[in-house]
């Protein structure tokens, strides 16, 4: 088997029947399974998949499991060579999944690779690449310097500025909407970490994969587009403090390793401070709309 495609998808019913068409199209000539793993959604969403795509292997989950024990679910079961995890709310070109094994094969240092995103207006997503959180970044991060500054190398390197957005390169962090890993490299790694619900599991990943050895790459001859927010938008409190409670796991998690040391006691406070100000913007906007 070439190729497992994990699907996690919660209540978008819509938007996971066109994914779906495109990955159809995009895995011709592959020899490729594809796995949709259902958070208990109740928008018919597994009634889709099991009446549209029935070689669609469909897990149905009893309740909202989380992202990262949901794509295990998946993963455990997964027979291909190479892993793509890939986000309901986005569409592939025909020859996206052909060129990514073909970078895969002539790239044997590569543990995972991300593509060039773009949104529904075809503008480009600077997520696409980014370095691993640091001292540095998240302060220029939480004080607007990488929004007020994108082309700084020093201000916006998150956002792995000093790469440009037509660059293959590598890179540091690939995003979970769309993150194609070596099988094997799980072995070594392990699989998502389920202490995160949503949001930060793809940094964490990306950490270990870099940490086992091997290299991660940005590749924007594949351009995937992505309705970022739709498969988990960021518009509720709910959705607010998983973000948030996601920041400080990977900070912890880092903390334990011997990283960051005490610089710990100003970014975990930062990170609740963003959270209290994110909370309350929300607060002002659903109010000043009544």
């Amino acid at each position: 088997m070439d190729l497992t495609v994990v699907i996690v998808s919660y209540n978008v019913s819509a938007l996971l029947r066109q994914c779906l068409k495109t990955v159809n199209r995009a895995r011709q000539g592959i020899n490729c399974e594809i796995f949709v793993v259902d958070n208990n959604s109740t928008d018919g969403s597994c009634s889709v998949v099991r009446q549209e795509f029935p070689y669609v292997n469909l897990i149905e989950n009893s309740t909202n499991a989380g992202f990262s024990a949901a794509g295990n679910q998946a993963l455990r079961l997964a027979k291909g060579r190479y892993i793509l995890l890939l986000n309901p709310d986005t569409l592939l070109e025909e020859n996206s999944l052909t060129a990514c094994i073909g970078f895969m094969e002539s790239h044997q240092d590569a543990g995972a690779l991300g593509v060039k995103m773009v949104n529904g207006e075809g503008e480009y997503l600077p997520e696409s690449k980014r370095c691993l959180p640091s001292v540095s970044s998240a302060f220029f991060k939480s004080f607007g310097l990488s929004f007020i500054f994108p082309g700084s190398k020093l201000f916006n390197r998150y956002y792995h500025a000093e790469v440009g957005m037509d660059e293959t390169a590598q890179t540091e962090v690939i995003s979970g909407a769309f993150m194609f890993i070596r099988r094997e490299i799980l072995d070594r790694t392990g699989l998502l970490d389920e202490d995160f619900f949503m949001y930060g599991e793809d940094i964490d990943l990306s950490y270990r994969i870099l940490k086992a050895g091997y290299l991660n790459y940005y590749f924007p001859q594949v351009k995937v587009t992505h309705f970022k927010g739709c498969s988990t938008p960021r518009q509720n409190y709910d959705d607010i403090a998983l973000f948030y409670k996601a920041m400080r796991i990977y900070i912890s998690k880092r903390v334990s390793e011997g990283k960051f040391r005490f610089w710990s006691l100003l970014i975990i406070p930062g990170i609740y401070l963003r959270e209290s100000l994110a909370l309350l913007n929300r607060f002002l906007r659903i109010t000043l709309k009544r």
